[in-house]
C-alpha cells in the first residue's frame, strides 16, 4: 500500500464524493492496462472481440476500477464485454459498489460481476449486472453457445453488488446503497471448479462506448462449512469507511487473524491479535496510519487480551481485558497507550470491556455473575470506578444477555445490546441503571453500539436474524448500519463479510467521519 502523507488521524483517507469521484477518475490520466496484472485482477481485456476496444484502469489510492466498454451484448448465445479477471476455484464471494459514467446511450448497457467458465464468447457462466434502465438481474448461460437465461430481482436501481458460489450454486445479492440485500440464485449450475471471475462492463450498442466505476471491490474467500469456532481462522482485513459516502479503505492483511480496531488520537489504530501462533495470540498491536506499520503493545505479563480494549477520553489510558490469570477468567486492566505494567481493576470475573464515562471516573463493562450461567447464556452489564476503588455495580437483570455498554457522548445515557425481546436489539438506560428502553425494533441482531464523537450517530454490527440472539459468532454476512443517536432507520453502510471481532470496541475516527473495522477472507 502507498505510504499516507501526513501523520494525522484521518491524513490520506479519501473522503470521495460523487461529483468529485466522477472528475478525478475520468481526467486524471490513469494508465489503462490491456493485459497483465492489474489491482487485485490478474489480466482485463475484450471477450468476444467488440468492434471498439474497452479498456481497465486502477486508481491504488482510491482503490477504485474504471472500466471503459463497447460490445453488442452480454445475452443470447455469445457476448461481447471489458473484462478484469482472475482465475479462482471453489466456494468464493465478489462484491463491488457499481456506478456508470454519465446519462449514457442505451437504457441495456450493463456493468456488473461475472463468473466464466472460459474467456470464450460463448462461454457457461453466471452474472450479477445492473442496467441503465434500473433493470437489475441474475444472468446465466447453462450450456456453452445455449441463450442466456436471467432472473429479475425486485430491486430497482441497485447499485450495489454481490455474487457467490457455493458449489453449483450461485447467488446474486444486491441493494440500493443503504438498504439490505435481496437475494436471488440458480443452482445446479456446472460452471466446473477453475473459473474465470471479475468484473464486467458491456455498451449494448457496438457504436458507443460507455464507462462505468468499481468501488469497495472485495474478492472473499469464506470459512468452510466445517470450520471450528475459536479453534480454526481465517485472515484478516483491516479497512476504514468513510461514515457518509460508503467508501471503504484497505490499510493491512494478515493470514494471522485480528480483531477489533481502536481509533487512538494521534494516528494508530489498536487491535487485539487473535491467531494461533503462540507469539501473536492474545497480543495487542500498534498500527500507525502514517507509515503502515504493526508494533506490539507492550502489556506486561497480560499476555492474553481479549477483543474488548477502550482508551480513555483523552486518549492517554488504556483499558484492557485479559484472562491471562490462571483458573481467574477475563479480567479488566488499565495501562498507558504507549504500554506499560497494568493495573488490575476487577477482581470478578468474567469481566469484559467496552466503555468509559465522558468525565473518566468510570467504566462499564459485561460481566457473567450468575452461579453456573456463564458466557453466554446470562451476561449483565456493570460499572466500576476506573481506579479500581470501591464496588462494582451491577445495572441490568433481566434473563439472557446484556453487552456492549457504551456512554453517551454527554453521559446522559448507557446504549447497550440486550436479547431480552427476542432478537438482540440496541437498548440504552441511565447511568445508574434506571429507566431501560428500547432504542432499535427491526429484523436484525444488532451488537455493539458505538456512539459518534458528536454524539449524533451510533454505529452497529447487524447480523441475520437467524443467528443465535446469544452470539456473535464469526465468518458471517453482516452489515454495519448507522441511525440517530435518538432513534430512527438504521441505514447500511458497508456490507461486510465478518462478525466477531469486527467492532466489538469504539472505533470512530477522532474527527468522527471514518469508522475502522476488521472483515474476514481466507488466502485466494
Amino acid at each position: 500500500m502507498p505510504p499516507i502523507p501526513e501523520n494525522k488521524a484521518c491524513a490520506g483517507l479519501v473522503r470521495l464524493r460523487p461529483v468529485v469521484v466522477t472528475v478525478m477518475l475520468a481526467l486524471a490520466g490513469l494508465t489503462a492496462r490491456g493485459q497483465g496484472p492489474i489491482g487485485q485482477f490478474q489480466d482485463s481485456g475484450d471477450v468476444g472481440s467488440p468492434a471498439l476496444t474497452g479498456t481497465t484502469a486502477y486508481n491504488p489510492v482510491t482503490q477504485m476500477y474504471a472500466l471503459s466498454a463497447g460490445g453488442t451484448n452480454m445475452w443470447a448465445d455469445r457476448d461481447e464485454f471489458q473484462f478484469a479477471w482472475r482465475k479462482l476455484s471453489g466456494d468464493f464471494i465478489l462484491q463491488a459498489q457499481i456506478a456508470f459514467v454519465g446519462a449514457g446511450v442505451d437504457p441495456h448497457r450493463k456493468a456488473g460481476l461475472i463468473i466464466r467458465s472460459t474467456l470464450e464468447a460463448d462461454s457457461t457462466y453466471a452474472d450479477a449486472v445492473i442496467h441503465g434502465d434500473g433493470l437489475t438481474s441474475l444472468q446465466f448461460r447453462k450450456t456453452k453457445g445455449a441463450a442466456t437465461e436471467q432472473i429479475e430481482s425486485s430491486v430497482k436501481g441497485a447499485d450495489v453488488v454481490q455474487i457467490e458460489r457455493h458449489g453449483s450454486t450461485y447467488a446474486m445479492s444486491v441493494a440500493n446503497f443503504g438498504q439490505p440485500f435481496t437475494t436471488s440464485q440458480v443452482a445446479d449450475l456446472e460452471l466446473g471448479d477453475d473459473v474465470f471471475v471479475g468484473l464486467a462492463l458491456c455498451s449494448h450498442n457496438p457504436a458507443v462506448v460507455e464507462r462505468a466505476m468499481f468501488s469497495n471491490v472485495r474478492i472473499i474467500r469464506p470459512a468452510a462449512d466445517n470450520f471450528r469456532p475459536y479453534r480454526d481462522y481465517i485472515g484478516s482485513v483491516l479497512e476504514v469507511l468513510d461514515v457518509a459516502t460508503g467508501h471503504r479503505q484497505t490499510l493491512w492483511t494478515s493470514q494471522q487473524p485480528f480483531e477489533a480496531p481502536n481509533w487512538t488520537r494521534d494516528g494508530a489504530l489498536i487491535v487485539n491479535t487473535s491467531g494461533t501462533d503462540a507469539g501473536w495470540r492474545g497480543r495487542l498491536h500498534r498500527f500507525d496510519l502514517a507509515t503502515r506499520q504493526s508494533t506490539a503493545i507492550d502489556t506486561g505479563e497480560r499476555i492474553r487480551n481479549n477483543n474488548d480494549h477502550v482508551l480513555s477520553p483523552a486518549g492517554k489510558t488504556l483499558a484492557i481485558s485479559d484472562q491471562s490469570l490462571p483458573g481467574v477468567g477475563s479480567t479488566i486492566y488499565t495501562l498507558p497507550v504507549t504500554g506499560g505494567a497494568p493495573k488490575r481493576i476487577t477482581t470478578l470475573a468474567p469481566s469484559y470491556m467496552h466503555g468509559w464515562s465522558p468525565d473518566a471516573r468510570w467504566l462499564v463493562y459485561t460481566g457473567g455473575r450468575t452461579p453456573g450461567q456463564g458466557q453466554p447464556q446470562n451476561l449483565d452489564i456493570y460499572v466500576i470506578a476506573s481506579d479500581g476503588s470501591g464496588q462494582e455495580k451491577r445495572l441490568t437483570t433481566a434473563p439472557g444477555v446484556d453487552d456492549g455498554p457504551e456512554y453517551s457522548r454527554d453521559g446522559k445515557y448507557i446504549y447497550f445490546n440486550s436479547s431480552r425481546s427476542g432478537l438482540m436489539q440496541i437498548w440504552r438506560m441511565a447511568p445508574d441503571g434506571s429507566n431501560q428502553e428500547q432504542v432499535t425494533n427491526d429484523s436484525f441482531n444488532n451488537w455493539f453500539p458505538h456512539v459518534s464523537p458528536d454524539g449524533q450517530s451510533i454505529m452497529m454490527i447487524s447480523f441475520p436474524k437467524e443467528i443465535d440472539p446469544a452470539d456473535h459468532p464469526y465468518y458471517k454476512r453482516v452489515y454495519l448500519r448507522v441511525m440517530p443517536v435518538g432513534g430512527g432507520p438504521p441505514k447500511v453502510v458497508a456490507y461486510v463479510y465478518g462478525g466477531q471481532g469486527t467492532i466489538n470496541v469504539p472505533s470512530w475516527s477522532p474527527d468522527g467521519r471514518m469508522v475502522a473495522f476488521v472483515s474476514n477472507t481466507g488466502p485466494y
